[in-house]
């Protein structure tokens, strides 16, 4: 049952956006700013609880085995924030998109490989334990360099605070990946007991953050839904594509392809919303509208990159299913004896 309800991931998130559409008060309250847990607003607990989710199913052997693949490791996380962070950036210029809409894409293109792309891996046929190290990876690096190309790139429509995003990458991705990290060293048992349930809760997390910024920003995606839809539909295309082209060109094999590709692809769409949701973000912005588009390119993109992630492992998933049938087949005709 919850291996189903994982699998079907693409369908939960676009029926949540189609329910928040009509009814958003399902959903808002996550990203309303009301509701607050020590302090901290719910969404960004929402966000800690998705990265400890992370944290959780990994260990120190994990993170060990980065060193047994560098090549495949380094261009997997050299194209994730070199290829999604530019080509943000080129579709938010050439589209002449407004400043909340801009860097809203190119945050969201700036962040890491969100743990989604871990289960179209497995879909897909592809590198499981690469698509996990480099997802873990991914995330740690992007500590540093969300902030600073988010800078860079979103610094030509609004002077961006580094040092604020900076602090809140700490807070909601490196904290809660190393706390449970070293849960899950601390306590093997209980982690293993609870792992089958944890992409299931990001998955809820994930769908319940989409829909509230889906639902609270009804009127402007309306509005906007054009150059919107286009935008990130273009920035995932383009990720998805020139991830594989990389990998293809460097001579990988077709899981280790596979993979990259879907790294490159799939952001982390809930985090590159709820950074764009925080008061702190918002209040760089000149006027409050500016402020409130920012958080709507990552909800749109999360419903882009799972379509297209979705379809890409359910191809990838058909044709190794026919290689391996081939070539059982090759193997039987091999070693039957002679008539």
């Amino acid at each position: 049952m919850l291996r189903a309800i994982t699998n079907n991931f693409a369908v939960l998130t676009l029926a949540g956006v189609a329910l928040a559409w009509f009814v958003p008060g399902l959903f808002t309250w996550m990203t309303d700013g009301g509701i607050t847990i020590l302090g901290q607003p719910l969404l960004s607990v929402a966000l800690g609880l998705i990265m400890l989710a992370m944290g959780l199913t990994l260990s120190f052997a994990d993170y060990r085995q980065l060193l047994h693949m560098p090549r495949c490791f380094a261009l997997g996380v050299a194209a994730q924030f070199a290829i999604m962070p530019l080509t943000g950036f080129a579709i938010a210029s050439a589209m002449g998109l407004e400043k909340g809409l801009a860097v809203g894409l190119i945050l969201v293109a700036c962040c890491p490989g969100g743990t989604a792309s871990n289960i179209v891996t497995y879909l897909a046929r592809g590198n499981l334990a690469l698509s996990v190290a480099m997802t873990m990876a991914s995330t740690l690096v992007a500590v540093v360099l969300t902030p600073l190309l988010t800078g860079e790139l979103a610094g030509a429509y609004v002077e961006i605070d580094r040092w604020n995003l900076f602090r809140s990458m700490v807070a909601i991705v490196l904290v809660p990946v190393i706390a449970g990290t070293l849960a899950s060293e601390a306590f093997p048992k209980a982690a293993r007991a609870i792992s089958g349930w944890l992409p299931l809760i990001a998955i809820v997390l994930v769908v319940l953050i989409v829909g509230g910024i889906v639902g609270g920003a009804k009127d402007l995606i309306r509005e906007h839904a054009g150059q919107l839809l286009i935008a990130t539909f273009l920035l995932h295309a383009f990720g998805f594509a020139l991830g594989y082209l990389s990998a293809k060109l460097l001579g990988m094999e077709p899981s280790v392809r596979r993979t990259i590709c879907i790294e490159v692809g799939m952001q982390n769409s809930g985090l590159g919303s709820g950074l764009a949701k925080t008061p702190a973000f918002a209040a760089q912005f000149p006027n409050a509208v500016q402020a409130a588009l920012a958080p709507v390119p990552a909800a749109l993109s999360a419903v882009w990159h799972v379509c297209i992630g979705s379809l890409l492992a359910s191809y990838w998933r058909r044709q190794a299913a026919r290689d391996e049938g081939a070539s059982g087949a090759e193997t039987k005709s091999e070693t039957s004896p002679a008539g």
